[in-house]
């Protein structure tokens, strides 16, 4: 019988694949769903100490479940999205609230947990219980778009849909676990986005892409938007005892439920914004030089605009949403990687 997609994947994988990762051993299905989580948007080598750190703190769901959110995004800090964690916490709460403390072993009830999609859901089904699930990640999506010569943008439904099934018709009968290892191995490794290995890859014989030589026209890219600029003040606003003000961030949107500095639109006056946001009256300091943070479709231009705050403002102590913070001596809380940038240089001895 002649050798499957399957099988020469597998082989390969016996060879080559990546073994003992943090999340590999023990392969419970929470482990597996926090390293999926945290690989949606970042890479192995960089998910690693979150990882380790996260599960060393909440080392079950229900851990996580009953910890509170600010501690969830402290932990999450600098992986960025994060909306991931929001959604983790909120899934934890509700796995311990509806399916005693254990992720269901059923896509559909998966599906229906906040933060986790198909591709998610059959990872978690395949590698920690050794069911039939194809899963569709970024690096699959890559494989697979060459392997079928599957043309147009993986992200639309027009073109995922036949990725979908393509990944479904090659699934072996067993070893589910390894296969979706190295499936997201060989477009971590080999079938990468730019100079891909194809002499070394173990399905290279079965590629459209490759026997076409058009292995760079796949997959096709998103197309492409310019990426607006918007510009806000960032506000370091300091009491009488050398502390900043601290504001939590509203639950959706930037950088949402994080603790940061006031931000104020470009446009505003910051000392008019304090005293009518907080009944704060202060003074301005100084600026200095802008904060520029990349996201997905925008890019963000903070410039930071000292301030010194009337005697009066420990009275903001009391406001949930509000905290005084001495940056050179107590502990920070869960920040956005820019903003503890800014806060570490601060730190330093000028």
């Amino acid at each position: 019988m002649p050798e499957t997609f399957a099988d020469r994947l597998l082989d390969w994988f016996d060879r080559h694949g990546r073994r003992g990762l943090p999340w590999q051993d023990p392969r419970t299905p929470y482990r597996v769903w926090l390293s999926e989580v945290m690989l949606q948007q970042t890479q192995v080598a960089a998910a690693i100490p979150y990882f380790l750190r996260f599960v060393e703190r909440f080392p079950s769901v229900a851990a996580l479940a009953g910890a509170a959110t600010d501690e969830v995004l402290q932990y999450w800090a600098g992986l960025g999205y994060y909306a991931r964690a929001r959604n983790l916490h909120r899934a934890a709460q509700q796995i311990v609230a509806r399916h005693a403390g254990e992720l269901p072993q059923d896509l559909e009830a998966l599906t229906a947990l906040p933060g986790i999609g198909r591709s998610t859901a059959a990872a978690i089904l395949a590698q920690a219980h050794g069911l039939r699930f194809a899963i569709l990640d970024a690096n699959v999506k890559r494989v697979l778009a060459r392997y079928g010569a599957v043309p147009g943008w993986p992200g639309s439904p027009a073109v995922a849909r036949p990725l979908w099934a393509l990944a479904e018709s090659l699934l072996p009968q067993d070893r589910l676990a390894d296969y979706t290892q190295a499936m997201m191995d060989l477009g971590a490794t080999l079938c990468t986005a730019r100079n891909p290995a194809c002499r070394s890859c173990p399905v290279s014989a079965g590629c459209r892409a490759h026997a076409s030589q058009s292995v760079a026209l796949y997959p096709q890219p998103k197309p492409r938007r310019a990426r607006p600029l918007r510009e806000a003040q960032l506000l370091l606003v300091e009491d009488g005892n050398g502390a900043l003000l601290f504001e939590r961030r509203p639950p959706a949107g930037i950088w949402g439920g994080l603790w940061c500095l006031p931000i104020a639109e470009s446009s505003e006056d910051a000392a008019e914004v304090l005293h009518s946001r907080y009944g704060l009256s202060a003074s301005p300091a100084g600026t200095l030089p802008p904060v520029r943070h990349g996201f997905t479709h925008f890019d963000y231009s903070l410039s930071p605009r000292r301030l010194h705050a009337a005697p009066a403002a420990e009275a903001l102590a009391e406001h949930a949403a509000l905290r005084w913070i001495n940056i050179a001596s107590e502990p920070l809380p869960g920040l956005p990687a820019p903003i503890a940038k800014l806060l570490r240089q601060l730190r330093q001895p000028q």
